[in-house]
């Protein structure tokens, strides 16, 4: 259950909120619970994919939060969310905006937050390819050169720009991340560079003497990138680290993505590795993985079975170390004895070694080839939840993969619950 928190219930862009809430796709899958204070949050926030919603003007909400928060605002103002952003704010959402629009925005960041984060390990393994990407971390790190990380969703892209910005010089001052992917069109320019004639706002003037990082670079519109491409022209004292899940050659042979900006971005690329091809990995991710969990969820002396580490080692992961996060934390909720089991991590093994024959797909098929045909079949019958389970990912890489891939999401008119705690 994804649980809500809902501080100053009073207010009316909450009541918006809350009011949206019953209307969210899988709406079985929340709560929401309204809180007079931040006086019991920390019992409240036991689950891992609570959020919390406050008020614009709850600057206290920040300062001693322990779960993400969303600050919501019925009058939008440029410096008000800059300052949110800057404060450690996950989202700032305007309800002043088509209802729609505002249950995406509001969606995609429950989805996110019910996905934890990318990775807590992205750089642990001993294969060559995380020993030349570790290597390349620090050899990047130090300079002030603009990187362009690439690889799947699930992967850690956006904990290896982390890395980069924690040794290199600018460590002591903001890294200041936006996912492009979670803007609308029409408000990204504003968000990155501020209201027209307002000097000194937007998240690059948050970002001075520090770090800027977009993850999903290649879902800027065109006039974003075209601001973005003059930004790299001049000489701001900002570091730029970009992301992406997509081919950004193929959209700019498509007319889709800038072939300049492509080529200023990229002066150093990084290209983190799906877990299916980093070998052993899988095994030394996984007990660290075990050892987190445990320490966490309060259980102690638990194993995966001889069984259970074979298994993962034949597993294609198509979530990533993401996938790998969700399934062991099932498995350490769920243990009743001391050996973890396949069953328990509740993965399907492919029926051979190729990675595209996973799930179920024929020879000819491609993974993504499967995902279209997959998805399109069952998604009238199949939650979202339920679609990202059977296909192994988690609920953002099903968004992600719906976005890029153009297969448009249903909708229901389920309703969630809500409750009152006084």
């Amino acid at each position: 259950m994804n649980r809500i928190l809902v501080l100053d219930p009073e207010s009316q862009a909450l009541r918006s909120i809350e009011s949206l809430l019953s209307l969210l796709n899988d709406a079985e899958d929340y709560e929401s619970v309204s809180i007079p204070d931040l006086t019991n949050l920390p019992e409240l926030a036991t689950t891992a994919s609570a959020l919390l919603c406050a008020y614009a003007r709850h600057g206290e909400a920040l300062a001693s939060r322990s779960i993400p928060v969303i600050v919501v605002d019925d009058k939008p103002d440029i410096r008000r969310a800059v300052t949110a952003i800057k404060a450690g704010a996950s989202e700032y959402l305007n309800t002043d905006v088509p209802a729609a629009e505002l249950l995406e925005q509001l969606n995609r960041v429950v989805a996110e937050q019910s996905d934890a984060v990318e990775s807590a390990f992205p750089t642990v393994g001993a294969s060559q390819l995380m020993q030349d990407l570790s290597e390349s971390i620090s050899r990047v790190a130090p300079t002030n050169s603009t990187v362009l990380i690439s690889g799947e969703s699930g992967t850690g892209k956006a904990l290896v720009a982390r890395a980069i910005h924690a040794a290199s010089d600018r460590r002591d001052a903001p890294m200041i991340a936006l996912n492009c992917a979670t803007v609308p069109a029409d408000l990204i320019e504003t968000e990155l560079f501020g209201q027209p004639g307002e000097a000194g706002q937007g998240l690059v003037n948050s970002a001075t003497g520090g770090t800027l990082f977009l993850d999903e670079v290649g879902e800027l519109p065109a006039a974003a990138q075209v601001r973005l491409l003059r930004l790299l022209e001049a000489e701001l004292d900002l570091r730029l680290i970009c992301a992406t899940t997509r081919d950004l050659e193929s959209l700019v042979q498509g007319g889709q993505f800038r072939g300049d900006l492509y080529y200023r971005l990229k002066v150093v690329g990084l290209k983190v590795p799906p877990l299916r091809e980093r070998g052993d990995d899988v095994l030394l991710l996984a007990d660290e993985i075990l050892l987190s969990t445990m320490e966490k969820l309060g259980k102690r002396d638990l194993h995966f079975a001889a069984e259970t580490q074979s298994d993962m080692r034949r597993y294609p992961w198509p979530g990533n170390v993401r996938e790998l996060e969700n399934a062991i934390q099932r498995a350490v909720i769920l243990s009743a004895g001391d050996a973890i089991s396949t069953a328990m991590l509740a993965i399907e093994l492919p029926q051979s070694d190729e990675p595209d024959r996973a799930f179920g797909a024929s020879p000819d098929q491609t993974i993504e080839d499967y995902f279209v045909s997959f998805v399109t079949a069952h998604q009238d019958n199949m939650t979202e939840t339920e679609l990202a389970e059977k296909l192994g990912i988690s609920r953002k890489s099903l968004w992600e993969r719906r976005q890029r891939l153009n297969i448009p999401r249903k909708k229901t008119k389920k309703r969630g619950r809500r409750r009152d705690v006084s």
